[in-house]
């Protein structure tokens, strides 16, 4: 397993969509156990492929709790119902936070690591963290999303 280099703001590739994975062999399994380390180091609750500089349909989540990270292959909303108004960061625009709207609810359908299909239906953090990261996917970004006036950028003491 490797920490990868997550792309920030500015980079294209983030605006770029992701290509559907054709097969998931251990070259998309390796990529995923990158991909969940890379989060954890940077603390972050989710990580999609672009963000490390990869084109491909994949994403990571972790909310830290007892059921470990989430690994998808070719994720799609199949689902949404309700709104939440969130705050939310980006690994990819450090120290950046702002409010948006959410679905509450998700349903989605995806590959798993073994390249089984599967549907995972998230409500709360779970279903902000997979919306955010199926954006990834399409090139989409949370500060399309914003809440006029709620962009705030946190300063870190180095």
């Amino acid at each position: 397993m490797a920490i990868r280099r997550v792309i920030e703001v500015g980079d294209e590739v983030l605006r770029k969509k992701a290509k559907e994975v054709e097969k998931v062999d251990d070259k998309i399994r390796e990529l995923l156990d990158d991909m969940v380390e890379t989060m954890h180091k940077f603390n972050g609750v989710g990580l999609a492929a672009p963000q490390v500089g990869i084109l491909k349909r994949i994403i990571v989540i972790d909310l830290y709790d007892d059921k470990g990270p989430i690994k998808l292959v070719n994720p799609v909303i199949i689902k949404e119902k309700g709104e939440q108004e969130v705050e939310e960061g980006c690994l990819s625009f450090p120290n950046q936070y702002a409010k948006i709207i959410r679905p509450m609810e998700v349903k989605v359908k995806a590959l798993n690591e073994n390249g089984e299909e599967i549907k995972i239906s998230a409500k709360g953090l779970l279903a902000q963290a997979l919306a955010h990261e199926i954006d990834h996917l399409d090139g989409i970004l949370f500060i399309d999303k914003i809440i006029p006036g709620t962009l705030e950028f946190i300063e870190q003491n180095q």
